[in-house]
């Protein structure tokens, strides 16, 4: 039996003139929007092969801060974007971090805009962890913690960027003597005004497998010893885990009520530098032979140091050897609800091997 074909007859319906220069000004002089694409739509039970609906751009996320919150942000879900400008081979322990796909990198330059502007145009949230303890030809410290975090936190408030996270230092004041301490609280002064939501987290010195804390301490054997200032007797800190400091980032991330705040990270407990060091040096079974010396001899050896390239600096030495102590927390108009322990300083020590490596 041959089917019977009807014919629809379609009749276009007349468009006022009206709706035409509403479509016309919509397409043409409408300003850009942002679109709403799956990654941004939470869906699944939680964790791996799920979307938690954050899309990260980690600015500094190859450093030593960096591969934690990756792995943290990797964990529960989300897409992660990793600007670089390291060799692509240091970028290869951050891809098993997250679902494939789910880590993405791409090359970048902090004095250009426009390569910002491609980082963050897709994320919702941005980390800037960018810092370096020594200064380079190329990047002084003006430029790392000033113009850089100033550009970044300009493009993502003109990107629309719900939340911002600037990582300082605890000891940050425009009112040091350290270069780097100065240059770190005038970053947070332009972070601030570029972007009055953003949360600034203040961390004291973090101690880890990879830190440049106790592997300071550690390594500083080949002067014959131990040397330190005033024997670090009048230096207290109050050291923070790697771990617990990536935990308060993801945590500010979740809290909508941490927007426009200030948060400091410190571990359970202080320490005087000394029994710090000597605690350090006792359970790796090594010798701990302090010795004073002078404020003036750490900067002769620091500009020594400038004549090839080199981690030590007048201003590292000044935080690392530590003529600056960790100040009380002052009390905050804020607490928050994260619900986690700190980790402390014996129990790491105790738990890994990272000085069998360090002190041989």
């Amino acid at each position: 039996m041959a089917a019977t074909v009807h014919p629809r007859i379609l009749r276009a319906l007349p468009m006022s003139r009206s709706s035409l220069t509403a479509i016309v000004t919509s397409v043409f002089h409408g300003p850009p929007q942002r679109q709403l694409h799956h990654a941004l739509i939470p869906h699944g039970k939680g964790g791996r092969s799920s979307v938690s609906g954050v899309v990260a751009t980690v600015f500094g996320a190859t450093g030593f801060l960096g591969r934690y919150v990756v792995n943290h942000l990797g964990r529960m879900g989300s897409q992660v974007m990793v600007p670089y400008r390291c060799d692509t081979y240091d970028t290869m322990h951050l891809r098993p971090m997250g679902d494939l796909g789910q880590i993405i990198f791409l090359e970048w330059n902090g004095r250009n805009k426009d390569s910002i502007r491609r980082a963050v145009e897709h994320s919702n949230v941005v980390i800037n962890l960018v810092g370096r303890e020594w200064e380079t030809k190329n990047f002084d410290f003006e430029d790392v913690f000033v113009k850089i975090p100033l550009a970044i936190a300009q493009v993502s408030k003109e990107a629309g960027v719900e939340k911002f996270i600037h990582v300082s230092h605890l000891n940050a004041d425009i009112k040091s003597s350290s270069r780097y301490l100065r240059n770190k609280a005038v970053g947070e002064k332009e972070v601030r005004n570029a972007f009055p939501e953003a949360t600034i987290i203040k961390p004291a010195d973090i101690f880890g497998r990879e830190d440049r804390f106790l592997n300071h301490f550690a390594n500083i054997r080949s002067f014959g010893g131990v040397p330190l200032i005033s024997l670090g007797k009048k230096t207290v800190k109050q050291p923070v885990y790697v771990v617990d400091v990536s935990k308060g980032i993801i945590n500010a991330i979740k809290d909508p009520s941490a927007r426009g705040k200030t948060f400091v990270f410190v571990g359970p407990n202080r320490y005087v530098l000394f029994d710090l060091v000597q605690y350090v040096y006792a359970v790796a079974h090594r010798p701990f032979l302090p010795y004073p010396l002078p404020h003036f001899a750490y900067r002769f050896a620091s500009c020594l140091c400038r004549l090839r390239i080199s981690e030590l600096s007048c201003d590292t030495l000044a935080v690392w050897s530590l003529r600056f102590s960790h100040p009380v927390c002052p009390r905050l108009t804020y607490k928050p609800t994260w619900q986690f322990t700190p980790s402390f300083f014996c129990s790491f020590i105790h738990s890994t091997d990272w000085w069998h490596d360090s002190l041989k």
